[in-house]
């Protein structure tokens, strides 16, 4: 069975446009890749079609009920938490706000189950306030690998600076690096398909 890589990437002020030079430079990744971006429901479309206009791949709104296709992008709609289901099913879900946003990158990132065999990236971009920190941590515990955007790229530095000061970051990278860095983690995900789950963190 082949490794599953699955990358969940979060972002807040200044996150289209971050986002938009980062998909430019990604290939079609042999990878589930999910984007937590938060924004207004009003902008729903116009970011979904900005994100498909500079990526190789698909991108689309998730919905409830689908399920996770590598080479395909999901991007959670805005008002509704976006939950994995087995880390392969989509649920949309109405529950309170967490760091007082719907949908919660932290929420997407936590619903990450511990299966053999899987290889998660976490990615935190430009954004204010704390969302993210206790996401990063939960995939850092996995055994995944996790990335934050540098103070001098990020728009706004607070959510970038929030997970690094967990401890629980492998790479600060300015914007230009971090597509390349997905690229060379995806590629050395197969070599994580016969070792041993890692234990929790306590």
């Amino acid at each position: 069975m082949e490794s599953s890589n699955i990358i969940i990437i979060g972002a807040s002020t200044g996150g289209p446009e971050t986002l938009q030079t980062i998909l430019t430079d990604l290939p079609v990744l042999d990878a589930f890749v999910l984007i937590v971006q938060h924004m207004p429901i009003y902008v729903n479309k116009s970011v979904r079609d900005e994100l498909a206009g500079a990526s190789k791949m698909k991108v689309k709104l998730a919905e409830d009920g689908e399920y996770l296709e590598k080479g395909i992008i999901l991007l959670s709609p805005s008002q509704v938490h976006m939950e994995l289901r087995g880390n392969r099913g989509i649920v949309l879900t109405n529950k309170e706000k967490v760091n007082f946003v719907r949908p919660a990158i932290d929420i997407t990132m936590k619903s990450l189950k511990r299966i053999p065999r899987i290889n998660p990236i976490g990615v935190i971009l430009t954004g204010i306030g704390l969302d993210g920190a206790e996401g990063i941590t939960h995939i850092k515990n996995l055994g995944g690998t996790t990335i934050a955007q540098d103070e001098a790229t990020s728009i706004i530095y607070g959510m970038p600076k929030a997970a690094a000061a967990t401890e629980n970051i492998d790479f600060v990278l300015p914007l230009p690096e971090i597509a390349p860095k997905i690229v060379e983690l995806v590629n050395s995900g197969a070599s994580k398909k016969d070792q041993p789950v890692p234990a929790v963190k306590k």
